[in-house]
């Protein structure tokens, strides 16, 4: 019995994301984001239930929501949500906020759509101000009552870094290097270069606000899988990645559309080991970006070969990566 075409229980997906994430831990890779989403394929709504479960079984690596859809969410909760975690794994909770790459969530809690981007600003305002002090005076848009020295607890411990999450959008680069966030990419598409221009532009932002070049950190998250045999993985990519596209509703582009982005030159990082550790330094000595997240588990894929590349990843990805970057 499946709850969704092709796809096994919604409960089964959480169970092996926590698979996932303990043998991340395990192969020696830093960090494991967990996105918010509310489809069949792809059912993680609750990135912070998941993260506190991690906490929980992991001793080093670092876990993070990338992204929690913060204009449709409470900040207070979402920063205690993640500061409970945070005390189960002192210094390896991080938070990514944005505005959704997906609407699901607009219709499902009641926020009109129109007011995505002021519900954002409101949101993301009140949540740098829970995770500055424990004790929080915020009046503002969209809230029904303003805060008067209201205590937030449990406290992180160190504050929680927060990232602004983005799908590329000028506005949304310009907003984090004027707020002196470190940014954080959604990418599925363009080229290296393309992505450095948008990088350089937050970057400048952020100068020009009169922060510090070295607080304005860019992270990236672009689909990726790594295999033994990198032709059968892009052949197997594409399947996976054309089908959930025509299960969200959107137009398949035609086969050249995904070999150019699985080429050297492109955004989807899928292939053997070797190539993709290539492709991993070539584009960070482009971008200059101090994380690289792989999304892998699209949905559909099978569990074990979703195991297996994480392992790959960890075990003969990463190694060559940090001893060319440092």
């Amino acid at each position: 019995m499946s709850d969704g075409e092709g796809l096994g229980p919604t409960s089964q997906a959480i169970r092996d994301l926590l698979e996932n994430i303990r043998l991340a831990e395990q192969v020696g890779l830093d960090f494991f984001g967990v996105g918010e989403h509310h489809r069949h394929i792809m059912p993680i709504s609750s990135p912070a239930s998941v993260i506190n479960a991690a906490a929980a079984v992991t001793t080093r690596i670092g876990l993070g929501s990338t992204v929690i859809v913060l204009a449709t969410d409470d900040p207070v909760r979402v920063y205690q949500q993640h500061a409970t975690a945070a005390a189960l794994a002192p210094g390896r909770v991080e938070i990514t906020a944005g505005r959704g790459s997906g609407t699901d969530s607009y219709p499902l809690y009641g926020y009109p759509l129109e007011d995505r981007d002021s519900l954002f600003a409101a949101k993301l305002d009140l949540l740098l101000s829970v995770n500055a002090a424990e004790r929080v005076t915020w009046d503002g848009p969209h809230r029904a009552q303003p805060l008067r020295d209201a205590l937030v607890v449990p406290r992180a411990d160190p504050p929680m870094k927060i990232w602004l999450g983005s799908g590329g959008s000028p506005e949304s680069s310009i907003r984090a290097g004027d707020l002196g966030l470190p940014i954080a990419y959604g990418i599925l598409n363009g080229t290296a270069e393309h992505w450095a221009r948008v990088a350089t532009a937050y970057r400048e932002a952020g100068r020009r606000a009169g922060h510090d070049p070295a607080r304005l950190e860019v992270s990236v998250a672009a689909h990726g899988f790594v295999s033994d045999d990198g032709r059968a993985a892009k052949e197997n990519f594409y399947r996976y990645e054309s089908s959930v596209l025509r299960t969200v509703g959107r137009a398949v582009p035609d086969r050249a559309y995904f070999d150019a982005n699985y080429a050297p030159s492109g955004m989807t990082m899928v292939g053997e080991p070797s190539e993709i550790a290539d492709r991993l330094i070539a584009f960070q000595q482009e971008l200059g970006h101090s994380r690289q997240i792989i999304q892998m588990d699209l949905g559909g894929i099978p569990h074990r070969e979703v195991l297996r590349s994480i392992e790959l990843l960890g075990t003969s990805v990463a190694p060559k990566v940090r001893a060319e970057l440092g």
